[in-house]
C-alpha cells in the first residue's frame, strides 16, 4: 500500500463566512424552514462529509487566490440566494414546539468557508488521495470541515477549499443529515458549479429552473403528526430531568480518530461488462433453485450483492481467526443489510425531484452470515435485495421505526451491518465549476459509519464506483476476493 507518512498537514489560511448575495434592487428577509418527519428521522445522525478533487497542474497559489477562489466564493454567494436554509442555523427556541432552520440576514448568517493548503512533505498528496488504491482513512479528515454543532445551535453546512500547489484543489463539504439528503446535497453542488461556470462567461448568471430548489414544505403531507413522533424518539433518549438536554441539538458521536487509525479505504470499480456477467451468473444460480418468482437484478442490486458477499467473507475470515484464538467459535452470526430509498417519485401524489430536504427512508433485512459465504452467496443476497426493493413503501415510515428497534437489538447480539451511502443516480462527476469535471469524488464519512459508497464511474461507461472502508487485513482479503470473483466462473 502506498501510504503518506504521518507528517500530513493542512495549513488553514482563513475561515470566513460566505453570505447570500445582496441584490441592491431587493432586500433579503428572514427565513424559517420547518422540518418534516423525513428530516426528523435523521435528526441526530452524524454529518455527511463529501470530498471533490479537481485537477489543475498549473494551479499556483497566485492563480488560486486571484482566479479560482474569488469565483468559488462569489458563485457560492449567488447560489445561497436560492438555498437560504444553508446560510441559516438549526435552533430550538423555548417558545417553539419543534426545532427548525432559521436564517437572519441582520445577524450576518452565512456558510462557514475555510481556505487551506496542503503542506505535507509528500508531493504525491493529490494523486494519492484522488486515486483508487488502499489509503489510510484518516488521511482525508484534514480536507473536510467540522460542522459546528452545540446544544443550542447547529450549522447546516460547512465548506473547505484546499489547494494542492501545481496539482489541483479539493472541495470538502460537511452537511447536516436532518436538512439535506444525498439528492439535495448533490443538487446544491451542481447548482453552485453551474453558477460558477456561468460566472466565467457572464457577470450576472442566473440559475436554471431545473436547478432551482423547491423549499415548499406543504408538498409533504403529514396528517397523523409523524414529525412530532419522529422528534420524540430522539428526545426520549435524552436526559428528561434537564430541559436543556431535552432540546440539545448535538448529534450522535462519530468514532474517535484513535479508533479510526486502524481503518483503510479504497475504491473498486465494476464495468458494465462486469455487471452483465454477474447478472448471467446470478440468473444461472437462481434457475437451479425450485423458486420461480421474478427477481429484480438491477445494477444496484447486483453491485450490493457482490460487494456485501466479498465484505462478509473478509470480515468473517478475520472474525473466525480471532474467535478461534480466543474461544474457538465464530463471533459473527447475523448480517443486517440496509439501504435508503428516495421517495420523491413514490409519494402519493409524487413531489418534484428538486424538493429541498430529506425525502427518503431506510430499508433493512437480516440474514445469517453463513448464507453470505456459501457458494451461491451472491445469488442469495441478490434475491434478498430484490425482495427489499420490490417491497419499498413510501408510506411505511411507522414500520421503519419498529424495524430499527429490532435491528438495534440484533446488533447488540454481535451482528454486523452493511449499508450504503451515495447513489449512481446523483451524477456527482457532473459537478464542473469551470475547470473540468472532478477527478475523484469520495464520501469521507463512511469511515465512521462503516457504510460503502456508490457513484457512477467517471468515464460514463455505465459502471459503478464503490468506496469501501475496512481494517487493513480485511481490505487485503476483500481486494483479492473482489478481483478473483470477477475472473471466476463461480459466484
Amino acid at each position: 500500500m502506498a501510504a503518506i507518512e504521518n507528517r500530513v498537514t493542512v495549513k488553514k489560511h482563513e475561515v470566513t463566512k460566505v453570505t447570500p448575495f445582496v441584490n441592491p434592487n431587493s432586500k433579503t428577509t428572514s427565513f424559517t424552514l420547518h422540518l418534516t418527519y423525513f428530516d426528523f428521522f435523521w435528526f441526530k445522525n452524524p454529518p455527511v462529509e463529501r470530498l471533490f478533487f479537481y485537477e489543475m497542474t498549473d494551479l499556483t497559489w497566485d492563480l488560486f487566490n486571484s482566479e479560482v477562489l474569488p469565483k468559488l466564493k462569489h458563485s457560492l454567494s449567488l447560489t445561497l440566494l436560492h438555498y437560504l436554509p444553508l446560510a441559516g442555523h438549526i435552533t430550538w427556541p423555548l417558545d417553539a414546539a419543534k426545532p427548525a432552520v432559521y436564517y437572519f440576514p441582520d445577524q450576518n448568517d452565512g456558510v462557514s468557508f475555510a481556505v487551506a493548503e496542503w503542506s505535507s512533505e509528500s508531493h504525491a498528496g493529490f494523486h494519492h488521495l484522488s486515486g483508487n488504491e488502499i489509503r489510510q482513512a484518516v488521511e482525508f479528515h484534514p480536507l473536510v470541515p467540522q460542522l459546528s454543532i452545540t446544544d443550542d445551535k447547529a450549522e447546516v453546512i460547512a465548506i473547505q477549499i484546499t489547494l494542492f500547489p501545481n496539482q489541483g484543489f479539493s472541495i470538502g463539504v460537511s452537511s447536516h443529515h436532518a436538512i439535506l439528503d444525498g439528492k439535495t446535497s448533490t443538487f446544491f453542488l451542481k447548482s453552485w458549479a453551474y453558477l460558477c461556470k456561468q460566472l466565467q462567461l457572464c457577470h450576472h448568471p442566473c440559475l436554471s429552473p431545473e436547478l432551482t430548489p423547491l423549499l415548499d414544505r406543504t408538498v409533504i403531507k403529514d396528517p397523523t403528526g409523524q414529525d412530532t413522533l419522529q422528534l420524540n424518539k430522539w428526545v426520549v433518549g435524552s436526559d428528561n430531568s434537564d430541559p436543556q438536554k431535552i432540546r440539545s441539538l448535538k448529534v450522535l458521536p462519530f468514532l474517535d480518530s484513535e479508533s479510526l487509525n486502524k481503518f483503510v479505504r479504497a475504491t473498486f470499480q465494476l464495468t458494465r461488462e462486469d455487471i452483465t456477467k454477474l447478472r448471467h451468473k446470478v440468473n444461472h444460480q437462481l434457475s437451479k433453485s425450485s423458486k420461480s418468482k421474478q427477481v429484480h437484478l438491477s445494477t444496484f442490486v447486483l453491485t450490493l450483492a457482490y460487494v456485501f458477499v466479498c465484505m462478509a467473507k473478509a470480515k468473517l475470515a478475520k472474525a473466525k481467526t480471532e474467535a478461534e484464538a480466543a474461544a474457538g467459535n465464530d463471533e459473527i452470526k447475523n448480517i443486517v443489510v440496509g439501504f435508503t430509498a428516495d421517495y420523491r417519485s413514490r409519494l402519493d401524489p409524487p413531489i418534484p425531484l428538486n424538493y429541498f430536504g430529506n425525502c427518503n427512508g431506510r430499508h433493512c433485512e437480516t440474514a445469517k452470515a453463513s448464507d453470505f459465504v456459501q457458494e451461491n452467496g451472491v445469488a442469495f443476497v441478490a434475491e434478498m435485495l430484490s425482495d427489499m426493493v420490490k417491497g419499498i413503501d413510501a408510506d411505511a415510515i411507522e414500520a421503519n421505526d419498529d424495524e430499527v428497534s429490532e435491528i438495534l437489538e440484533i446488533l447488540k447480539e454481535g451482528a454486523i451491518i452493511f449499508s450504503v451511502a451515495g447513489s449512481t443516480q446523483f451524477d456527482v462527476y457532473g459537478s464542473d465549476f469551470g475547470w473540468g469535471r472532478p477527478k475523484k469524488v469520495e464520501i469521507v464519512s463512511i469511515d465512521r459509519t462503516q457504510a460503502i459508497s456508490l457513484a457512477e464511474r467517471r468515464d460514463g461507461g455505465g459502471g459503478v464506483e464503490v468506496g469501501v472502508v475496512l481494517e487493513k487485513q480485511q481490505m487485503e482479503v476483500f481486494e483479492s476476493l473482489f478481483a478473483d470473483g470477477l475472473k471466476s466462473d463461480l459466484v
